[in-house]
């Protein structure tokens, strides 16, 4: 992949949800970023879009935006039933994509989405902004450099309550409806940042009449004996608080571990230290938006601090959970 060094880097844009909205938004504050175009697959709402946005170029179909040569890198919007499909489609054509998350609705598509973007040298990235959040990747170089000892435990909550609406993608087996996708990817992908992939999974999950999950705790054990104790719901609001304990001490999150304001850090034998992390600036997706820039300026076609590997093994562990508490996609 040629590195781009001398011009804005045109961004465009599959879907036009509400995510694709903050995303846009965000993505105006990004220094060298251009929104080129947006598609969908009525090109009335492509064109609405763009009017609303200030955006040049409205197709009607992914494959107008996949064709489309002065684009260079495709956000991925849609529901992530779709992802795959637009995701494959973008990278035949030689696109870069930023694919939101979770990146697919099994390992087996993630896996044959990064075959593909090896094979044709093209970048791929999941919008996981939790690993590009600068207080989160604070957290992870204290546990690193020891700053608890030996990481023993992570807890991790993430849920709110939804009306149950069969109707609703949430709700809905054939959108890959549930928590444990939409919200449970997130403490999942927290806990395996510290502790690497589990080595054993446990599940246990209150389903709907449809087969999907509505409330979902998870117990991951990994090397040394070390565990995550994880949760997701559409039933109860937690306060999406999360902890890390070790051998010498321990890390709080209060609220939003997925993109905190901060966290205490608690070591044995001192006084409790506060850490802020910065100011956050819009809906956070400049973060990643800035990533990809850097690594398409850089010539890079995967980022190191989101890195394929490390998708395919959460999407893993989301597997083991889905085959544990029942929960089966149409066409699986």
């Amino acid at each position: 992949m040629q590195p781009i060094t001398d011009r804005p880097i045109r961004w465009g844009v599959l879907a036009t949800g509400g995510i694709a909205t903050s995303f846009v938004e965000d993505l105006a504050a990004v220094p060298g970023a251009e929104v080129f175009a947006v598609a969908s697959r009525r090109e009335e709402s492509a064109r609405a879009f763009a009017d609303r946005h200030g955006i040049a170029h409205a197709y009607g179909s992914w494959q107008e935006l996949a064709a489309d040569p002065e684009v260079d890198v495709v956000y991925v919007a849609t529901p992530h039933a779709a992802h795959h499909s637009a995701t494959a489609l973008l990278l035949e054509a030689g696109k870069a994509v930023l694919c939101e998350k979770p990146f697919t609705l099994n390992a087996g598509q993630s896996a044959e989405l990064i075959a593909l973007a090896r094979k044709r040298e093209v970048f791929l990235m999941e919008a996981m902004w939790t690993y590009l959040d600068p207080t989160v990747r604070r957290i992870a170089e204290l546990v690193a450099d020891g700053a608890i000892g030996e990481v023993r435990s992570v807890q991790a909550e993430f849920g709110f309550v939804a009306a149950e609406d069969p109707a609703h993608r949430l709700w809905d087996p054939a959108a890959g409806g549930g928590a444990l996708l939409d919200l449970g990817v997130y403490p999942v992908a927290f806990a395996q940042l510290l502790l690497g992939a589990p080595e054993s999974v446990q599940a246990w999950a209150r389903l709907t009449a449809s087969g999907v999950d509505a409330n979902t705790g998870i117990l991951l054990g990994h090397a040394g004996g070390a565990t995550a104790l994880l949760s997701c719901s559409l039933d109860v609001q937690c306060g999406q608080r999360a902890a890390v304990q070790g051998s010498a001490g321990r890390i709080e999150i209060d609220r939003d571990f997925f993109h905190p304001a901060g966290f205490t850090l608690y070591r044995d034998g001192a006084d409790p230290e506060v850490f802020t992390g910065p100011a956050k600036t819009g809906h956070g997706y400049g973060l990643e938006a800035a990533e990809v820039m850097r690594c398409l300026r850089a010539g890079e076609t995967e980022s190191p601090l989101v890195p394929l590997d490390s998708t395919l093994s959460v999407m893993r562990t989301l597997d083991a959970v889905r085959e544990r508490i029942g929960v089966r996609y149409p066409g699986e």
